[in-house]
């Protein structure tokens, strides 16, 4: 929330004396095992007999070097060996394995969470044909997981829109996670979405879509790119199919079973700020998914009051390369680089990092998972550890305090990219064909300086205008910001109904109702809102004041607000627009960087130089009396040029 001396209108003092912006529902705590604010890392546990001196081993090894927790992945035998010898999936030993190595990390102070199944998908050889995943046209799921816990073996990947499969799914799972679970304080953990989406399909699908849009999409489905309105209409189905069916009872199982869930949406189809509202703690990935959208989970966990915005981070930092691997210059990363990409995240919403990633090494082992980065005794950064894990610590913590701050809320355009089909060659990757990702959606360069979140129609149907603050869920602005060429019925009758009674709207473009269902409500209710006079397409016209951070080539920064006054950690300016992949040395620069900015807060300008020494982030407070007080973030990355 902003502050509320802040000055947005000409008239604010007249509405300070007789009214506030009622306060927000304060963020829900963390989950308890994250409360350390140290650094987690994924634990890559490769198919084998995981002998109890092996786990010992490594968690003491991350205790000593600064690790908060681990989440422990279980994967494929290492290098693929067919024959190796194993626990069995889901076994008795399996699970006492399991248990013991969660009560020995609780010993040792780390957190512990699982991956809730093996590989990426949800899945396995025991999911029966009328549970796997479906593509239209196929009267059997052809989806099948390679190199999981059970390779060779090639189980089915789950159908992700069927609440019912994934209750039988988690039937099995549930007992032989339940004594490493037991007590509480554990997350469950699904990754990025990796199930084919073109065309996703379900059982029942067909009738549900001709109930919904009155039109049968069946004569549509190989040509759906070549009809967008239909095309909306099918990701308009799909989206809510893997809200209902997917994330909500995941998070819901996850509260049975005594956990915590925390989920990767990205990639999934689906309205992404849903779907990262439906967990209890939404997760990014970089440099896979280049840090900006980060902007998206962040935006998910204000709007919903949770207070962690989990990434898993340094993922193919310089590239990646298929299975087996390995991937460019894996075991030669440099902290320089990682700090980079870390300080990016940070500085959209970030407040804990997870390392990818750890493997599991037997004694004398040389184990690597096949995809950077490479963490361990023998990782090129080892001695560098301890304190940078200190350095992700501190911003962690600090950018943990109090709330989000933001001055203006941005309509997310899920239903321009649910219009627009495929991504150009160019922004394609083996993996990522479709706009629906919103990959590389980004704010308004207009909005610098004033932390814009985004919003969607969900938040919006359910916001009010109350003590000249748009209240939506637990975050509040004072404007709301619509650039999109396409804009859903009931998302459009609410920017209407908020207008109406007051919400300052910058609306760059009159949107098109999307979809083939089309009436006149659209154009009366487009009509209605142009009439308005705090409706405008200028966003000055709007803004009610200067934005919290004015300068020239500002950097990228993240604000929080508590009662105190604000927490900015400002990222150096070599993180801005980072893309991937990261060239190996990219954070070798030799010169200071300055910028001199004005922090706009509690009533007051405040001028601050900001002195960049290479490598280095800031990280201040500023108080509600104007004071500026910067934080020693104490860390240095070695020193390699180029």
């Amino acid at each position: 929330m902003a502050p509320r001396s802040l000055a947005f209108w000409s008239c604010t003092s007249l509405w300070l004396c007789c009214c506030t912006a009622p306060p927000p529902p304060p963020p829900l705590a963390a989950p308890a095992q994250y409360a350390n604010c140290k650094p987690w890392t994924r634990w890559w546990w490769f198919a084998g007999e995981i002998a109890e001196p092996d786990v010992v081993r490594q968690l003491d090894w991350l205790a000593a070097n600064g690790f908060g927790g681990i989440e422990i992945a279980f994967v494929y035998p290492h290098g693929g060996d067919e024959k190796a010898p194993r626990l069995p999936w889901l076994s008795p030993e399996w699970s006492a394995r399991v248990a013991f190595a969660r009560r020995e990390a609780t010993a040792r102070g780390l957190g512990c969470d699982f991956t809730f199944g093996t590989l990426w998908p949800f899945g396995d050889s025991q999911v029966p044909a009328a549970d796997g995943a479906l593509l239209y046209g196929e009267a059997e799921s052809p989806l099948r997981m390679r190199l999981t816990w059970e390779h060779p073996s090639k189980g089915r990947v789950l159908d992700h829109l069927d609440r019912q499969a994934l209750r039988r799914y988690a039937d099995r799972l549930g007992p032989a996670f339940a004594p490493a679970l037991q007590g509480g304080g554990c997350g469950l953990f699904c990754d990025s979405w990796e199930v084919e989406t073109k065309w996703i399909w379900t059982k029942g699908f067909a009738e549900r879509f001709r109930q919904r849009h009155g039109y049968d999409v069946a004569p549509f489905m190989g040509k759906l790119l070549e009809h967008r309105d239909v095309l909306y209409d099918w990701f308009a189905l799909v989206s809510d199919l893997v809200l209902d069916e997917f994330y909500a009872p995941f998070t819901a199982i996850c509260h049975e079973l005594g956990a915590s869930s925390r989920a990767q949406c990205g990639g999934a189809p689906a309205d992404l700020l849903s779907a990262f509202a439906r967990v209890d703690v939404p997760e990014t990935e970089a440099i896979l998914y280049e840090p900006g959208f980060a902007r998206i989970p962040a935006s998910a966990a204000a709007l919903s009051g949770k207070g962690l915005v989990a990434s898993e981070t340094f993922t193919c930092i310089y590239g990646w390369k298929g299975w087996p691997g390995p991937g460019p210059h894996q075991g030669e990363e440099r902290v320089a680089d990682l700090k980079l990409v870390a300080d990016a995240l940070f500085a959209h919403g970030v407040n804990h990092v997870v390392w990818h990633g750890m493997p599991f090494q037997t004694e004398g082992g040389r184990e690597r998972f096949y995809a950077s980065v490479h963490v361990g005794p023998d990782s090129a950064f080892a001695a560098e550890l301890p304190a940078f894990n200190h350095y992700l610590e501190t911003v962690s913590r600090a950018l943990r305090r109090g709330r989000v701050w933001s001055d203006v809320a941005v309509v997310l355009p899920v239903e321009d990219a649910w219009c627009a089909g495929e991504y150009p060659k160019e922004l394609q990757f083996p993996w990522v064909w479709g706009q629906y990702e919103l990959r590389y959606v980004a704010p308004a360069a207009e909005l610098q300086g004033r932390q814009p979140l985004w919003i969607n129609g969900e938040f919006l149907r359910s916001a009010r205008w109350q003590g000249g603050r748009l209240v939506a869920g637990a975050a509040s602005f004072g404007s709301l910001y619509v650039d999109v060429e396409f804009l859903a019925l009931e998302s459009l009758r609410a920017v209407v109904a908020l207008a109406e009674q007051g919400l300052p709207v910058c609306l760059k473009r009159a949107p098109q109702q999307p979809g083939r269902a089309q009436g006149a409500e659209y154009g009366e209710l487009l009509r209605r809102l142009a009439a308005l006079p705090n409706v405008r397409a200028e966003f000055a016209a709007v803004a009610g004041g200067p934005p919290l951070l004015r300068g020239e080539d500002l950097p990228d920064a993240w604000c929080r607000e508590d009662g105190d006054g604000l927490t900015l950690f400002f990222a150096n300016p070599d993180a801005r627009a980072l893309k991937y992949p990261l060239a190996y040395g990219q954070a070798a620069r030799e010169q200071e960087i300055v910028r001199n900015v004005t922090i706009h807060a509690f009533g007051r300008d405040v001028a601050v130089e900001l002195r960049f020494p290479p490598d280095q982030s800031l990280l201040l407070r500023v108080g509600r009396d104007g004071s500026v007080a910067f934080e020693d973030v104490g860390f240095v990355p070695a020193r390699v040029r180029r």
